[in-house]
């Protein structure tokens, strides 16, 4: 199995493995949501539901980012990945919407607050525990295999960690204050972390979509320049993001230069950018040098 197809099947085995844990902490808290009546536990099993879609867009994603490149996609599938790390902000757009609007709901019609029992607590700090694990494996993963969705997948649940612990201690102020509004307020602070986690996706995946510069171009030039028989470098271009990049420059060469030799100094050029900087691909195309 290829290097490429073997970090494929590794991702997919870590998002099911994921999935399975989401789903554990969203019964937990739904069930602890509809026991107490707190829409804050309600928005946290909501950003927690959003984790579970991400999982399952990160899978069907996967398997299509992993098919070989083909006639209508000559540079691969890579993109679909980055397609499923979107999906999840957009997600996390419809959480953010949702939670603002049953807080304001709350604030302005009233209720009573949340009723809380202790076993509630446990479940919530327990299902706290699992979203902390997952976060930080997802996250060493993420790093290990270049992987966009499992970066953009533990940085949602690394909020939802932030976003279960400022419920439990809110729920604890409710349960000892009474004050009723305190839960649409701690839904609107939920809401906020929601929206800064989206944020933070659109920010990232963006920029590989409308293919930005992958490296600055003089790195490329650096490295080429440094062939022997290579004259001048124009037309640099890069584009992707980790895993998938690809480059493509024009090297410039004696006129005298055989096309052997100079198809050997382009082989040259290809092998070193892509080995010192980090490419997929390299595309080189030689002209003469015009003095």
């Amino acid at each position: 199995m290829n290097s490429t197809a073997d970090r494929h099947r590794r991702v997919r085995r870590i998002l099911l493995w994921v999935l399975l844990a989401n789903v554990a902490v969203i019964a937990a808290k739904l069930i602890v949501g509809l026991r107490t009546g707190s829409i804050a536990v309600l928005g946290d099993a909501a950003h927690s539901g959003v984790d579970a879609i991400n999982n399952v867009v990160g899978l069907a994603a996967m398997r299509l980012a992993a098919a070989p490149p083909d006639a209508e996609h000559p540079y691969g599938h890579g993109k679909f990945e980055t397609l499923a790390a979107l999906a999840v902000a957009a997600f996390l757009s419809v959480t953010f919407f949702e939670l603002v609007q049953s807080a304001l709901d709350r604030l302005i019609r009233g209720g009573a607050p949340p009723d809380i029992e202790p076993v509630m607590m446990g479940v919530l700090a327990a299902a706290l525990v699992v979203n902390a694990a997952v976060a930080l494996g997802e996250a060493r993963a993420s790093r290990r295999l270049s992987s966009e969705i499992l970066a953009a997948d533990a940085r949602h649940t690394a909020s939802d960690v932030l976003v279960t612990a400022a419920v439990l201690v809110g729920l604890a102020i409710t349960d000892w204050t009474g004050w009723a509004p305190a839960d649409a307020w701690l839904a609107l602070a939920v809401a906020l972390v929601v929206a800064r986690s989206g944020y933070k996706i659109f920010r990232e995946t963006i920029p590989v979509l409308v293919d930005e510069r992958a490296v600055d171009p003089r790195e490329i030039e650096g490295v080429a320049s440094g062939v022997p028989g290579v004259r001048a470098v124009t037309g640099v271009r890069s584009r992707g993001k980790s895993v998938g990049r690809f480059a493509e420059l024009t090297i410039r060469v004696e006129p005298a230069e055989t096309v052997v030799s100079a198809h050997e100094i382009a082989d040259e050029v290809e092998r070193r950018v892509a080995a010192r900087i980090g490419f997929t691909d390299v595309t080189v195309h030689v002209e003469p040098h015009m003095t």
